[in-house]
């Protein structure tokens, strides 16, 4: 059997996603792993989801959410009033190990001929948004490997780089070609944006330079329940049944 890679990210403390995710990539046949970021924030199980990602022994970048929850001196100007009251509530859940390992993250890596990052390739700290070929243009320029995996928007998306020009391919199985740069965005395991609610990752066949994305249903009222046992703002359950 040859090798597979499952790339996952935005898990965001979504444990019921989570495990319903390592289940497929263990069906799948999936033989190593890479993490895109954000493992905490939004949902209520921010130290099983981190503890089952370390258990992975993979590659993890550093997310927005991860960065925010391990910094020191807290500004959370930037974030939503929810985002911001997950993130204050995600470090009273977090001891000393826990904040180390989320504050040592690298912002990307790169191996194997592939590079991953939780936003973008240019200015990775900065945590960008990719929504456009213009946008996905300027994270090529910095991009220096055929590939690189990121998360960050919650939206499964591929942009392909060719000579003519940047051009962007709905979420689909692909093989990827010889001579062309790809940046994939793989979705989101545990919080959802493209208004499909289930929990979406991508497997990577190196041999075959396929790429396939995988959704699947899970248990969102128990995750629903979590957040609201939590005391966590109610806008985050609910929007976890709209993948929005």
């Amino acid at each position: 059997m040859g090798k597979k890679i499952a790339i996952l990210g935005d898990i965001h403390a979504n444990i019921d996603a989570l495990n319903v995710v390592l289940g497929d990539c263990a069906s799948q046949g999936v033989t190593e792993f890479l993490c895109t970021g954000d493992v905490v924030g939004y949902n209520a199980c921010p130290r099983e989801c981190m503890e089952m990602v370390r258990s992975l022994d993979c590659p993890v970048v550093k997310g927005n959410h991860d960065h925010y929850v391990a910094a020191e001196n807290l500004n959370l100007e930037d974030f939503n009033p929810a985002a911001a009251a997950v993130v204050r509530w995600t470090r009273e859940q977090l001891d000393g190990d826990d904040i180390r390992w989320l504050a040592d993250l690298p912002f990307t890596v790169t191996a194997k001929g592939m590079t991953v990052v939780h936003s973008t390739m240019d200015h990775p700290e900065n945590f960008g948004y990719v929504f456009d070929h213009q946008q996905a243009e300027t994270n090529f320029i910095q991009q220096k490997t055929p590939i690189c995996f990121h998360g960050h928007t919650h939206c499964p998306m591929i942009y392909e780089k060719q000579m003519s020009g940047v051009f962007r391919i709905d979420p689909q199985e692909i093989h990827l070609k010889p001579g062309r740069k790809y940046f994939i965005n793989v979705g989101s395991v545990g919080q959802p944006r493209d208004g499909d609610p289930r929990a979406t990752y991508v497997i990577y066949d190196p041999a075959e330079r396929l790429v396939t994305y995988r959704r699947l249903e899970y248990d969102i009222a128990a995750a629903q329940s979590r957040i609201r046992a939590a005391g966590l703002p109610e806008r985050l359950a609910a929007r976890l049944a709209l993948g929005q």
